[in-house]
């Protein structure tokens, strides 16, 4: 990054980072345009009783706020605020473990996410299917890819490393490995696959179950993992014996042959893994095709067996302690807390956001009175604009936290500006800690890197990190703050990482704070901070133990 009076001007890639090799991808070229955008807030913003807004210091706006939710808490109980955070917030370590950690302290669990809306069936499906706790194949080894609906080379996520995708692609197809890709639209990604399957919207399920069909019907399933370790396999073959190529092919609009190809690529080779994209989640069936394609991977064997190294022993994340062992399905909906609304309660993929509106509109006892939302603008993500309008106009209190007026900013009671990326200090653990979400994502290898601020924000800015605006919330309102940990659904089992109190007394830094995230990491972040280009931080290797006889 190149800097020039305390901005920054210009992205280059670092060559000399042993991961990405200089690769940089769009969005991180923009950050200088994005720090300089000319609609940023500069100063956090409070809508007057005319409807303007007026600039208010941070500190009193979140004076104000803290006022105002101690008021609805006493008149209607801590149900009646709640938070939604959207995938902006993801990059940032500390801003989601301080959102929710303020919001349970304050009584309320009304957590809702936008991982209901654009990959719940990932989480439903891991729920229902079970964890292997040796882990999985990655990318860089494989001699098969299944790519479902999802776009690496263009998204930086979905089943190819972050890390400079395009050559490791490159160098993948080089050594042998078979890609196929089954996507509606051919994208970039299609465009290198050697089976490529063009269907009709929606019938991944259908195609999925036809190369669970194929697979099993020609004995190319792993015999050995099936017998040891998968219960349920007579089932799954009489549910998936209708889904003949032929039959799915009618449905998907693509060839019977190239079905039975892409069948024989993926289960045909020794290694491999599949892993489905953003755009299935949100097509119909969506839990369906993710649920499909974890049965593919385990009847085809994509597991780490006992004696097999470990593929990512954990830089930031707690060292691995693989076992070559299946972990029980557990329970993936209908537990928890529940909605006034339609029926529903909690799932694995958390409280549905689309039905959030309902629930601020439904009068009555127990209704969401005050939202904060955290790198999210519902207007233009939830699901009905009209009735989402209706239901943000119904709030007695909305909180933003957002470089500009959004559209769900502009209707704000405030509006919090915040700090940008490159005027914090920055920690690879977020894509990292991916594989513990989803198979077979985040980093292949043991990659770790740290990033002082590099940049200042504009003179005269008051604008704060989005964690500090919910400890100034907790201490105000005398609340006491623990950050929990993410409960691993995949990848390979770990330490275990434990809650931490937050020092109430005296205001952490960021780096203290990312130390205490971090406390449990096997490679220990004084460490990491001596890499300034970032290191794969390899030795000694961890192979996976043998499971329980």
């Amino acid at each position: 990054m190149e800097v020039e009076d305390g901005r920054p001007v210009r992205v280059t890639g670092d060559r000399a980072n042993p991961a990405y090799h200089g690769f940089t991808c769009a969005k991180g070229r923009q950050l200088p345009a994005l720090h300089a955008h000319p609609d940023r807030l500069l100063h956090s913003q409070k809508r007057t009783a005319d409807g303007p807004f007026e600039p208010i210091a941070s500190a009193r706006a979140i004076d104000e706020v803290a006022a105002r939710i101690q008021d609805l808490i006493a008149r209607y109980g801590p149900r009646s605020i709640a938070l939604y955070v959207g995938t902006y917030s993801g990059p940032h370590p500390a801003t989601i473990p301080f959102a929710i950690g303020w919001l349970l302290a304050a009584g309320s669990r009304m957590v809702f996410t936008a991982a209901t809306i654009d990959q719940p069936g990932k989480n439903i499906a891991n729920a229902l299917h079970g964890r292997w706790l040796g882990g999985s194949h990655v990318f860089d080894e494989s001699d098969a890819w299944l790519l479902v609906g999802n776009n690496p080379l263009i998204s930086m996520s979905g089943g190819i490393p972050p890390a400079n995708p395009a050559r490791r692609l490159r160098d993948a197809k080089a050594r042998g490995m078979k890609l196929v890709v089954i996507d509606p639209r051919r994208t970039e990604t299609a465009r290198s696959a050697d089976v490529y399957l063009q269907p009709r919207p929606g019938e991944d399920p259908a195609l999925l179950a036809a190369l669970l069909h194929v697979v099993i019907r020609e004995g190319l399933f792993d015999r050995d993992f099936a017998r040891d370790h998968v219960s349920g396999f007579a089932e799954l073959e009489a549910a998936v014996a209708p889904f003949t190529p032929r039959f799915a092919a009618e449905r998907a609009g693509v060839a019977a042959e190239d079905i039975e190809r892409a069948a024989r690529a993926f289960g045909g080779a020794r290694r491999g893994c599949g892993v489905a994209g953003t755009g299935p989640n949100m097509a119909p069936r969506g839990n369906l095709t993710e649920y499909l394609l974890l049965c593919l991977n385990t009847v085809c064997g994509r597991w780490r067996r006992a004696g097999e190294r470990v593929a990512n022993p954990g830089a930031l994340l707690p060292k691995a302690v693989p076992v070559a062992q299946a972990q029980a399905p557990r329970r993936a909906l209908g537990f928890g807390e529940k909605l006034r609304v339609r029926g529903l309660a909690n799932s694995a993929a958390g409280l549905p956001t689309a039905a959030l509106a309902d629930e601020i509109l439904e009068p009555g006892d127990g209704r969401i009175r005050a939202l904060i939302c955290v790198g999210s603008n519902p207007i233009a993500a939830w699901p009905d604009q009209h009735k989402t309008r209706r239901a943000i106009d119904a709030l007695d209190l909305l909180v933003t936290l957002d470089m500009k007026l959004s559209a769900t900013s502009r209707l704000a009671h405030y509006v919090i500006a915040p700090k940008l990326s490159l005027e914090v200090p920055g920690l690879s653990l977020s894509m990292e800690a991916l594989e513990q979400t989803y198979v077979a994502m985040g980093y292949s290898e043991p990659y770790a890197q740290y990033t002082p601020a590099i940049a200042q924000p504009p003179p005269g800015a008051d604008v704060i990190e989005v964690w500090e605006f919910f400890y100034g919330l907790a201490q105000r309102m005398g609340l006491a703050l623990s950050l929990y940990p993410t409960r691993a659904e995949t990848g390979v089992l770990r330490e275990r990482s434990d809650a931490v109190d937050v020092d109430m007394a005296h205001k952490p830094t960021t780096d203290e704070i990312f130390a205490d995230l971090v406390a449990r990491s096997r490679v220990p972040l004084a460490e990491v901070k001596q890499h300034a280009h970032g290191a794969i931080f390899a030795d000694p290797p961890i192979l996976v133990a043998p499971g329980d006889p």
